[in-house]
């Protein structure tokens, strides 16, 4: 086999439907259009979430609350669970890199540390937020809270 001599297998391929060139194409006159309407025009494009002419589902649903755009999430750790991580992970040092380099966080989140457990060992821990309670934790523990922004 050379290379010139290379084919599409059997069926692979098709014919272009070639529109609105001529009766004798088979796709002449509407151009497999229908007949008249903005479907059969140029530029027509369909409408997002449009049903016919029934009312929407994104007006028929009612409206509740709000969304604050500015709202800020953080995901959360509880000083309870730094000892657990500490002795699965060896860290000695929480910060936004040793985290997300050991998969417990995302490249762009941002953390807080809340006060629900108990702390035994002596932490050095840098995150984005932290309630007050979560500082005094770590501090009578023996350890240093950094706020990063």
């Amino acid at each position: 086999m050379k290379l010139h001599e290379l084919r599409p297998a059997k069926g692979a391929t098709h014919k272009e439907k070639r529109i609105g060139r001529g009766e004798a194409s088979g796709h002449g006159g509407t151009s497999t259009k229908g007949t008249k309407g903005a479907q059969a025009r140029t530029g027509y494009k369909r409408k997002l979430g449009h049903e016919g002419g029934q009312m929407p589902l994104q007006r028929r649903v009612p409206k509740r609350g709000f969304k604050n755009p500015h709202r800020v999430e953080y995901k959360v750790i509880n000083v309870g669970q730094l000892d657990q991580y500490a002795e699965k992970y060896g860290f000695t040092e929480f910060s936004l890199e040793n985290l997300y380099i050991n998969n417990l966080i995302g490249q762009n989140d941002k953390l807080k540390l809340l006060g629900n457990g108990e702390l035994k060992g002596k932490f050095t821990v840098k995150v984005n937020a932290a309630s007050a309670k979560a500082i005094s934790i770590i501090e009578a523990a023996g350890g240093t809270v950094e706020i990063v922004k």
